[in-house]
């Protein structure tokens, strides 16, 4: 399971890294986001969330990080993901704004949680 763990955290950084940049360059030019970045930006979500399952599954099989601050990054980087749907206005082009930065902090976060992870 720890190496599901770590494979899913590279799938959640580079799909995450990849839908925040396709996210700004597509508000930069103005355009209506499509069904591509729609379907990224979701996927980064998803990846995230099964992150701090699988984390959570590890956790409970008391196997245990060296550094706690693992945990701290994790959490953030699911929280920064979500919040998006609290707080993004309702106009489209700033509310693709929102999630592409939401995503890429979550995308810095994802990062940092796996150089604190111990692998």
């Amino acid at each position: 399971m720890l190496a599901a763990h770590a494979v899913l955290a590279v799938a959640a950084i580079a799909v995450a890294a990849a839908a925040a940049v396709l996210g700004f360059v597509s508000h930069r030019r103005g355009r209506d986001p499509g069904a591509l970045l729609r379907q990224l930006l979701a996927l980064a979500q998803t990846l995230l969330i099964g992150q701090v399952a699988l984390g959570l599954l590890l956790l409970s099989d008391d196997r245990r990080a060296p550094d706690d601050l693992h945990y701290v990054y994790g959490t953030l980087a699911l929280a920064a993901v979500l919040a998006p749907w609290l707080y993004a206005p309702r106009e489209p082009r700033r509310r693709l704004l929102w999630f592409a930065g939401a995503t890429l902090l979550a995308c810095a976060l994802a990062v940092r949680a796996y150089t604190t992870g111990g692998r």
